[in-house]
């Protein structure tokens, strides 16, 4: 473990180089002792693939107290971790609706890959994808890995404007946009099942460690679950 001052009132928490099963299960555990026990002491934690950003009160001595509780618990926890892994995570199988209509990359991460769009959706479906991290948006989650074959660059140029539940690759990232944002991701398809809960918290229904996958559904079945077609 690393811990590092960032700002006045910020610090990372850093727990490797390599993205890994036992970090992930580390870091799950990590953030949720770490909001538990000092909820008040705490402004956000955002939590990546190897490292977790806090952000504290300015009005107590919060540095030194979470830089102490950080290292006490990963002095006490760190062997559970080695060589085997203990994460917990939930499972969330989610409709897609690939198609053109919701889909503009599709033909275009098919024509990449030598593949047919049929070959794309069933490699991006077949997988069981991890939640590593959650930011750029709030409940934006960066699921990986993708199959290879179907790995994409980032646009070159970004959209302006990427709806709500657009479902993209960049490299052997996916994820689904849950509110309506710039972005600059391959877009492959919509999932039309809400994922950002502005009035509830947390506000994303991921947690880092929990696994997705994701199944095809008809035109009519994501119309009828309220998705929206891509107004282009």
């Amino acid at each position: 473990m690393l811990i590092s001052r960032l700002t006045e009132s910020a610090m990372m928490v850093e727990f490797g180089q390599q993205i890994t099963a036992e970090t992930t299960a580390m870091i799950a555990d990590y953030v949720t002792f770490i909001k538990t026990q000092y909820s008040r002491e705490l402004i956000d934690v955002t939590p990546s693939y190897t490292k977790v950003m806090l952000h504290f009160r300015l009005d107590c001595n919060c540095y030194s107290l979470l830089v102490a509780a950080s290292e006490q618990w990963f002095a006490d926890h760190q062997q559970r971790y080695k060589g085997s892994c203990h994460l917990k995570s939930k499972l969330h199988q989610l409709p897609v609706y690939y198609h053109s209509d919701v889909a503009p990359d599709l033909a275009t991460v098919a024509e990449h890959s030598q593949l047919t769009e049929q070959q794309v959706i069933t490699r991006h479906s077949d997988k069981i994808y991890q939640v590593g991290a959650i930011g750029f948006t709030a409940g934006f989650a960066f699921l990986s890995s993708v199959d290879d074959e179907i790995a994409m660059p980032r646009l070159l140029s970004p959209r302006l404007q990427i709806p709500a539940g657009s479902v993209g690759i960049a490299d052997n990232q996916t994820a689904i946009y849950p509110d309506q944002s710039p972005g600059g991701w391959h877009i492959i398809g919509n999932c039309p099942q809400s994922l950002f809960l502005a009035d509830q918290y947390p506000l994303s229904i991921f947690a880092i460690g929990d696994r997705v996958q994701f199944f095809a559904i008809s035109k009519q079945e994501f119309l009828d679950l309220g998705g929206q077609l891509w107004k282009r």
